[in-house]
């Protein structure tokens, strides 16, 4: 099969030739339908976070089941299934409290450097990216890393919802908690940005600011829910904000992954408001924000995967689509094949892109 394989940092992607092992008992092969090209896999070939290379990157996809381990009850072939990194074990201390999304069994959640599912003709080992590695014809994953979905829904936007639609989605409605009536800012509208705006006006936010420097962005963000838009082109985000609100939100929600923009998620809370990292800042990067701010009740936290419980969300996400709440339909910028995936990162980087989606000509 082909895959798309990362050497070093910085430099281009190269399509290769590559296999997969058989299932293992608790295994599960997949036809790749779709991945998409997400910002957290442009920070791994920045070299921004470190891990083992030669890697075939993705994390966002949907596919077809083609074969089974011996112990897999949960799927059979021919099964439509979304992936998900958020592999869990469902016996470990966190998965038993419900928090499965920071499951902590490396024998389920096993960490960069040890797998041994992807195979060549090459002697360096070729290393899985998040028990996934989505940009390659197929995959070999745990069986706790994929839900099972029902056929009628394209496998197109159910991919979407593997990685950018539970990421935004679930940090404003699982990990920040957006009550009725809230003001939110969401800071960065690509794929996990629009999720978050989408996902805080489903819970029924009062005001949904989105803030971007790109206008087209912007402008779809009023599709999905946002009621006001801030672009720091025009000004001072933070001064603006907190004269808009009279004193701040209550929520922020920072999907860039930036030391500045970090800072500022909280420099925008009023009394008592909660900023919410979603994106991915540098590794060795540190964010500083003022001491005196906490004694007004303000609060920082981290989401990983938007705090996910993925086999109970992902089935609701996809009935909102069915709905007509959730619009997966303008999260799609372009589709384009494995042998264009390059291309498809610059797209992202020059701003050009909400998702690019790599259609491997499975499945519509």
């Amino acid at each position: 099969m082909k895959a798309a394989v990362l050497y070093e940092a910085n430099q281009p992607l190269v399509i290769e030739e590559i296999a997969t092992k058989k299932p293992g008992a608790h295994e599960v092969l997949i036809n790749t339908a779709f991945a998409g090209l997400c910002h957290s896999d442009l920070h791994f070939i920045e070299g921004l976070y470190p891990h083992p290379m030669p890697v075939v990157l993705g994390h966002e996809s949907a596919g077809i089941v083609e074969q089974v381990g011996s112990e897999v009850n949960y799927v059979k072939p021919g099964d439509h299934v979304i992936t998900c990194l958020s592999v869990f074990c469902g016996t470990c201390e966190q998965c038993t409290s419900g928090r499965p999304v920071i499951c902590t069994n490396t024998e389920v959640k096993i960490p960069p450097g040890e797998a041994r599912r992807l195979e060549w003709e090459k002697p360096d080992q070729l290393h899985t990216f998040t028990n996934l590695s989505s940009f390659a014809e197929q995959m070999l994953v745990h069986e706790n890393a994929i839900v099972k979905i029902q056929k009628e829904m394209p496998l197109d936007r159910a991919a979407l919802i593997g990685c950018g639609v539970i990421t935004g989605f679930g940090a404003a409605v699982n990990t920040a908690g957006v009550r009725f009536g809230e003001t939110v800012a969401v800071i960065g509208c690509g794929g996990v940005g629009m999720a978050a705006i989408n996902g805080a006006h489903v819970a029924g936010a009062g005001r949904v600011i989105a803030v971007d420097t790109n206008p087209v962005k912007l402008q779809l963000a009023t599709k999905l829910g946002a009621t006001d838009l801030v672009n720091p082109n025009d000004g001072d985000p933070v001064e603006r904000i907190m004269e808009m609100t009279k004193g701040g939100v209550n929520h922020a929600i920072e999907c860039l992954g930036l030391k500045k923009t970090a800072e500022q998620s909280f420099e925008m809370l009023n009394v008592g408001g909660t900023a919410t990292i979603v994106g991915m800042v540098p590794f060795d990067q540190k964010i500083e924000i003022s001491g005196f701010a906490f004694l007004r009740e303000r609060k920082i936290q981290g989401s990983s995967m938007g705090s996910n419980r993925f086999r109970t969300d992902m089935p609701r996400l996809i009935d909102l689509y069915q709905q007509g709440r959730l619009h997966l339909d303008d999260w799609i910028s372009d589709k384009i094949q494995l042998s264009e995936i390059n291309e498809g990162f610059v797209a992202m980087k020059e701003g050009r892109a909400v998702r690019s989606l790599i259609d491997f000509g499975i499945a519509s």
